[in-house]
């Protein structure tokens, strides 16, 4: 016991224990074992992919109606969307619902079962046409390489989806979206390359030397 107290007390520091290592599981690529875990893996992308692109979409408007119950006010939205496969084919539809998104997607679909051909001379029209639904009046002419899509929001998503690249448009009267957009697709609905005229004048004569 006399030895214990006569030890003698120093000032060195005690080393401080190391810290505890923890276990990070590694990333697996894509040539693992079926049954590795991949955090890192990306979705594997769907079939159906490439065909969503194959009629790209644009809403023109959307539209918030109440009702008034006892409850108090019920909304529904209506959405105009406009539908084209930009080569030649485009179509309008409207689709209402409680929900935007859902009605967008009525939309969208009653857009794709309306589709109608439209004759196109490269990337502009084949000619001027004049066009009126209701109280909207549209006018749109060709223009030449590079001029690009001169004319209002409403008019663009419809020639857009059409496939037509350069126009030159103006919209007369009223500037209600429904009507500026069936006045356009009536308009684009007009329009007749030389050689459907010839055809129908039956001038084949023409039809040969052009060739």
């Amino acid at each position: 016991m006399a030895d214990e107290k006569n030890i003698p007390v120093t000032s060195e520091a005690v080393p401080a224990p190391a810290p505890a290592q923890t276990y990070t599981a590694p990333a697996y690529s894509h040539g693992g074992h079926r049954g590795d875990h991949r955090p890192n893996r990306r979705p594997r992308r769907d079939d159906n992919d490439g065909k969503r692109d194959e009629f790209p979409e644009k809403v023109i408007f959307i539209n918030r109606s109440a009702k008034v119950v006892k409850g108090g006010r019920r909304f529904s939205f209506s959405a105009l969307v406009c539908v084209g496969d930009r080569h030649g084919r485009v179509g309008l539809g409207l689709g209402k619902s409680t929900e935007v998104a859902e009605a967008i997607k009525k939309g969208s679909e009653n857009a794709k079962t309306s589709l109608l051909s439209v004759a196109l001379a490269g990337n502009t029209i084949p000619h001027s046409v004049y066009s009126h639904f209701g109280g909207a009046k549209v006018l749109l002419r060709p223009a030449s390489p590079g001029t690009g899509l001169i004319c209002g929001k409403i008019v663009r998503a419809v020639v857009e989806c059409a496939g037509v690249r350069d126009i030159l448009s103006k919209s007369l009267g009223s500037k209600n979206a429904a009507n500026v957009a069936k006045a356009t697709q009536k308009a684009l609905q007009q329009l007749r390359t030389r050689d459907t005229i010839f055809r129908a004048r039956g001038i084949e004569s023409r039809l040969k030397k052009t060739a």
